[in-house]
């Protein structure tokens, strides 16, 4: 049976429950179809519910459930109850006039994580982004949007960083490619004051942040800034997120996951120390 480590967010929840339902569907060797037939949904939506994708009907779960021979009243009240609290709404949907739905999907990742690592090569990592610097970055693309518009856009970063700033949350490991650190986002005072945002947040017992100098040449991240999120839950397997322009990518095959982990560990031994990389950051903040 599935544990839920407390704290795990509504969107670990509908993952942690799919995966069940497709374990219990396989392990009576029945098909997507037949099960889809039973609670009078198609085979792709039986593929949704498994990986997490969409909202949980009590009814739904139930019937699968007695379709895959789950009579252990426990059981069944366990999953019952895991679909109510997957069906339940995060803070972050609140905001969904503010974010784009492949985002939303993230934000719940990023609740329920235990550890994420990223690699940035262009921005600073938005969970270590200041106010002014982030809303540089909204206004890059959009440079007409709506003051209403762009403050619920920064208010959802600010809120974002409640996880790191309390303590309570995920740890974060940050490695932040010097160019980043370079590029002029907002201008001089906008990026002093996120030099020293970082800084900061070195020095928090929850965060490490490293920078990839430009003097080490080539690495092995070599198709750009990416994500890794680990959960508590060891049912969860770890999800690679990519983000494009207008879509993400949520990876979570092993294989794949396993490539990105090994990139990541790599950029980790070859970037500055953590205590090399304040360093690095305080000339910066001199330069400036």
């Amino acid at each position: 049976m599935t544990t839920v480590q407390p704290g795990s967010g509504s969107m670990v929840r509908r993952i942690l429950l799919g995966s069940q339902l497709r374990r219990l569907r396989e392990a009576k060797g029945i098909t997507r179809e037949d099960a889809g037939y039973t609670i009078r949904a198609s085979e792709s939506k039986i593929s949704r519910m498994e990986l997490g994708r969409v909202s949980f009907k009590e009814r739904d779960v139930t019937d699968l459930l007695s379709l895959y021979g789950v009579d252990d009243e426990t059981e069944r009240a366990a999953l019952v109850t895991l679909v109510r609290e997957a069906n339940q709404a995060g803070w972050w949907h609140s905001f969904s006039d503010a974010m784009p739905n492949w985002f939303q999907t993230y934000v719940g990742l990023e609740e329920a994580a235990a550890l994420i690592r990223t690699y940035q090569v262009q921005f600073i990592p938005g969970l270590l982004q200041t106010e002014d610097y982030a809303r540089a970055i909204v206004l890059l693309n959009r440079p007409h949007m709506e003051t209403s518009e762009l403050e619920r856009r920064i208010n959802v970063r600010m809120r974002r960083q409640k996880l790191v700033a309390d303590g309570d949350g995920p740890r974060l490991w940050a490695v932040v490619d010097e160019a980043a650190l370079r590029r002029p986002v907002g201008g001089p005072a906008v990026m002093k004051a996120q030099i020293q945002r970082l800084i900061d947040a070195a020095d928090m017992p929850n965060v490490v942040v490293q920078v990839m100098p430009f003097r080490f040449g080539g690495h092995a991240a070599e198709s750009g800034a990416f994500t890794i999120l680990r959960f508590p839950e060891q049912d969860l397997p770890d999800v690679v997120y990519l983000e494009q322009l207008t879509s993400a990518l949520y990876l979570d095959k092993r294989d794949d996951v396993d490539q990105y982990v090994q990139v990541m560990e790599r950029l980790s031994v070859d970037s500055l120390t953590p205590e090399s990389s304040v360093e690095l950051l305080s000339s910066l903040l001199k330069e400036i």
